[in-house]
């Protein structure tokens, strides 16, 4: 079934019922269908089905018409996280080979191509709407998400109509959303979460409610919109969670509407999560579990009798059909599903991901317990996750060797009570390499989650037996300095 049928159908069966609501603009599911076919019909007069669109606009209401646009004309979205420093953003939308970007307002800075800028708010109305494409391929593309990098830049992640529209229907009956659900988004487009909030919940008919900007630092006024919204289902990130859990007042203000909770993007604590059912005794609560190259793989309805101690919680059980299987010598899970990505997205062109057999290498160990259910074990390479975003090391390393006062360097993960992980950097430096200017440029070039709490100068790297940079008695040492 094509991505957006869901949706089409919802259109003519509830015009009027309430689809998207951002503070106190509300737009009926009529009004999100004209909004959506007047801009498709305009960026029908520019490009081609199959045409790649960057998207610099802020989560909420305009976002979503865009990327239902774009997909209503054949072409594919590519959300820009607008906060990124100028170098990254610039580096997608050339990698891209994007054909317009839709913004909001002037042409910023950082664009050389200013042709390319599309103002929403300036388009005129069209002499005659768009009609979709006969029929759209289900392995055209329908996404491009990018994600640090193991090789120093920022990699796409290929999304296909298949594999969004293979998880957005899987999620939307695994966990019965209905027309009367409101659904809380919180998650940047940019973020595979997302797919849920956008076109499992419109699928259903459901309303998506923005969370406005800045709630996520005060834990109490989160808990009071959600509960002010009468929000149904909530999708997010453990550590935003923990925090809920911690300093959301929730003993005071109960969510008595909240029937849903899903969280993915990291490991939930088991002693946070257990205090979390206990505040929210009426809740189901789901742990999804899923890289962004295969979405949800695993998921498991968290058994409350189960939460003990420490122990960590499973991943569960496949998800959205997924065949799973588990690399004999290395622990290694394998995921092949209608969920996986494409291939990768590199100057201009696809590239392969997957292994014969249509599998993901998902460089995350895991092992079955006695239930047969699968239990995450951590990496296998040194990818970190940090309040749910991927980041890579190798990324950041790359950046900071650049600079001319670096003689070496290496990033690890260490633990952190409100985000489960931060990068930190160990640096040697030539004599009379200053700090300040190596510090300047990473903050000019990466976005904030991927720059190191702590940048360390040391005489030497400590290394293995065999010369490599021993990483686990770097990390020992800075998370104790």
């Amino acid at each position: 079934m094509p991505l957006l049928t869901a949706f089409d159908r919802q259109c003519r069966n509830a015009p009027d019922r309430p689809a998207l609501i951002e503070s106190e603009r509300r737009l009926s599911y009529r009004e999100v269908r004209v909004n959506t076919e007047h801009l498709a019909a305009h960026l029908a007069t520019r490009i081609e089905p199959g045409a790649r669109i960057a998207l610099a606009l802020d989560r909420g209401i305009d976002a979503v018409i865009a990327i239902l646009s774009i997909l209503r004309c054949g072409a594919c979205y590519i959300p820009l996280d607008i906060k990124n420093p100028a170098q990254r953003l610039r580096f997608i939308v050339n990698d891209a080979n994007v054909h317009c970007i839709i913004g909001q307002g002037s042409c910023p800075d950082w664009l050389d191509t200013p042709a390319l800028w599309l103002d929403i708010e300036q388009l005129p109305k069209p002499a005659k709407l768009v009609k979709p494409p006969v029929a759209i391929d289900p392995e055209a593309l329908a996404a491009i998400l990018y994600t640090s990098g193991s090789t120093g830049t920022p990699k796409g992640v290929a999304l296909s109509h298949r594999a969004l529209h293979n998880f957005a229907d899987w999620a939307a009956r695994t966990f019965k959303l209905k027309a009367d659900d409101r659904i809380a988004s919180l998650a940047p487009f940019y973020f595979d979460l997302s797919v849920f909030d956008i076109f499992s919940s419109l699928s259903a008919g459901a309303s998506v409610n923005f969370v406005p900007a800045g709630l996520t630092l005060s834990p109490s006024r989160l808990t009071a919109w959600l509960l002010e919204q009468r929000i149904t289902v909530f999708y997010t990130v453990p550590s935003l969670l923990g925090f809920i859990a911690l300093k959301g007042g929730l003993t005071e203000q109960p969510l008595p509407d909240l029937t849903t909770l899903l969280f993915a993007g990291e490991v939930f604590p088991t002693p946070q999560l257990k205090k979390l059912c206990e505040l929210l005794p009426e809740t189901d609560f789901y742990n999804l579990y899923g890289p962004t190259e295969t979405n949800v793989c695993c998921y498991w309805p968290v058994d409350r009798a189960r939460l003990d101690g420490d122990q960590p919680i499973p991943i569960g059980h496949p998800a959205c059909a997924s065949e799973l299987k588990i690399d004999t010598e290395t622990c290694e899970l394998l995921v092949n599903s209608a969920n996986n990505l494409s291939g990768y997205w590199r100057q201009g062109r696809l590239t392969e991901a997957m292994e014969d057999g249509g599998y993901y290498r998902t460089g995350d160990k895991v092992s079955l317990n006695e239930r047969g259910e699968y239990c995450y074990h951590g990496r296998l390479d040194r990818m970190l996750k940090c309040s749910g975003y991927r980041v890579e090391p190798a990324e950041i390393e790359a950046l900071i060797l650049q600079c001319p006062e670096v003689a070496g360097c290496a990033v690890v993960g260490i633990e952190d009570s409100t985000s489960g992980q931060r990068p930190a950097a160990a640096l040697v430096l030539h004599p009379g390499g200053q700090l300040n200017g190596i510090v300047k440029t990473v903050k000019q070039a990466l976005p904030a989650y991927m720059q190191p709490c702590r940048f360390s100068v040391m005489d030497a790297l400590p290394l293995l037996d065999n010369g490599k940079t021993d990483y686990q008695t770097l990390q020992r040492q800075l998370e104790r300095n």
